[in-house]
């Protein structure tokens, strides 16, 4: 690729007001507000003074800007360049954002759990995002290190990796058919070395009372990491068909062993809130491939072990396949921190604890977009999703009082924007929660055209309702400025 030479550029200017670089956005936030993100947040949020007015569409506004690829709360200007005050209302400026999230206190954020609990179930309810969660579900637990810089961040410190920052323990939920989803969320201290797992329990039970019943008990099989104590005697060998790479040792690994011991899990707590079960343990040889390709054999074999802990009746071969195949949360932490995640943009810990819960949000949502557009889409990054169907230009053309977008010819993924456009108008029972209704009647009367039809019954076009938005805030000053001609119904 060069540049033109038949046609060279002769120079650039913004100056178009009805262009738009995100249009992806449209159904992403036509299937939020399906699935009741503003209307939850509005009920559930009470933060106090006048930041905290408005928080449904604060908090849209919020998530709409991460999935456009906001990470600091900086970046969320560009929702308001060009015509996106044309196509959506609430969009705020980075200042009112940033003192937004300043009003959190710590119950704040547990009211904003609330929401994204509800919210996931909403989507889920509308797609497949979580298909199969009523037969069997994998919920994997894990922690990661959001790296920080400087002294100002509250709760900071340094972990166990030995990097300054704050502790993001996430829990997520997939099946054997559909993607991780995060069901839990928590932000906590860097020193932070407990592994104590955040309550995902309620929203998987929530998760699977919205989907179809099957006709068996549903299955959960849990991973987490956490130390074991013991020690096993028989090994079972493993052969692997293709040899697995050890990015440690730099060297591909062929055989591996497992074993397993009866092991009870919380037994420091009440007998109640102990697990009986099985610790499967898998060793693989802690191989020196400088050593080794230098001809000097190791004089003994060491061993690097990995376990886990399950209560299935699972072999332990069997046990060990799954919980490998299934580990995929670290994939979820560096999905979320080459996203929003890759920032805490406050000193204020529970304004950073209320941007992980809508980072996690936001991610939902590009989950569900993904999962309506097809297979291709359903297990795809955030950054696969926002480059193919968010980071789409348009311009905005007028058209019967309506806005249309115009979208550039020949993009790759049309297909897949237009089915996400076409399903999330569908799923979406109302983009504006209030609508004015004019009758045909009221209009103004014109003088017959003789060489026009005068039976008005027989045109759909004059008997149809007259229909055009309305912001709730407009509401009594028309109800007020014109009692008997305008009424205001809701959807």
């Amino acid at each position: 690729m060069q540049l033109s030479h038949t046609r060279p550029l002769a120079g650039v200017s913004f100056d178009e007001p009805n262009l738009v670089s995100s249009a992806g956005l449209v159904p992403l936030v036509g299937l939020a507000e399906g699935a009741g993100l503003r209307r939850l947040a509005d009920e559930r949020l009470s933060v106090r003074t006048d930041n905290g007015a408005n928080a449904g569409r604060k908090v849209a506004a919020l998530v709409a800007g991460m999935v456009a690829g906001a990470d600091s709360v900086d970046d969320l200007a560009l929702l308001r360049h060009g015509g996106m005050k044309k196509i959506f209302d609430g969009c705020y400026a980075p200042s009112t954002m940033g003192q937004f999230l300043r009003a959190f206190r710590f119950g704040h954020v547990r009211q904003l759990d609330a929401v994204a609990s509800r919210f996931l179930v909403g989507l889920g309810e509308r797609n497949r995002l979580t298909a199969g969660v009523q037969d069997y579900a994998l919920v994997d637990a894990d922690d990661a290190i959001v790296e920080v810089h400087g002294y100002a961040k509250q709760r900071s410190g340094y972990g166990y990796s030995g990097v300054r920052g704050l502790n993001a323990l996430l829990a997520t939920v997939n099946t054997t058919t559909s993607a991780p989803v995060i069901v839990a969320r928590r932000l906590r201290k860097g020193s932070c070395g407990a592994k104590r797992l955040v309550a995902e329990e309620l929203t998987l039970r929530r998760l699977r009372e919205a989907a179809p019943q099957g006709g068996e008990p549903p299955r959960t099989l849990l991973r987490a990491d956490s130390a074991f104590y013991g020690a096993a005697d028989a090994w079972t060998t493993i052969e692997y068909p293709d040899g697995v790479y050890d990015e440690t040792a730099g060297v591909w690994i062929s055989r591996a062993e497992v074993a397993e011991v009866p092991f009870t899990a919380f037994g420091s707590r009440n007998k109640a809130e102990q697990v009986p079960g099985r610790l499967v343990v898998r060793r693989i040889p802690d191989l020196n491939a400088d050593a080794a390709a230098a001809g000097q054999e190791p004089l003994f074999t060491s061993w690097r072990f990995h376990a886990l802990f399950t209560t299935s009746n699972l072999d332990a071969v069997s046990a060990d396949k799954t919980h490998r195949q299934h580990a995929i949360i670290e994939q979820v932490h560096a999905d979320l921190k080459n996203s929003a995640l890759a920032h805490l943009p406050s000193g204020v810990s529970a304004a950073n604890a209320a941007w992980l819960v809508l980072a996690v949000m936001a991610f939902t949502l590009t989950r569900a977009a993904g999962t309506l557009t097809g297979t291709r889409h359903a297990k795809a990054t955030t950054g696969t999703i926002r480059r193919q169907l968010v980071h789409v230009p348009a311009r905005i053309a007028s058209s019967a009082r309506r806005l249309v977008l115009r979208l550039p010819t020949g993009w790759p993924w049309q297909t897949a924007w237009t089915e996400l456009f076409t399903r999330s108008w569908r799923t979406t029972s109302s983009l504006h929660n209030l609508t004015t209704v004019i009758d045909a009647t009221t209009r103004s009367r014109r003088t017959p055209n003789p060489g026009r039809a005068t039976d008005r019954s027989s045109n759909p076009m004059i008997n149809r309702p007259y229909e055009m938005t309305l912001r709730p805030q407009d509401r009594r000053w028309i109800e007020a400025l014109a009692p008997g001609l305008w009424s205001v119904r809701r959807r």
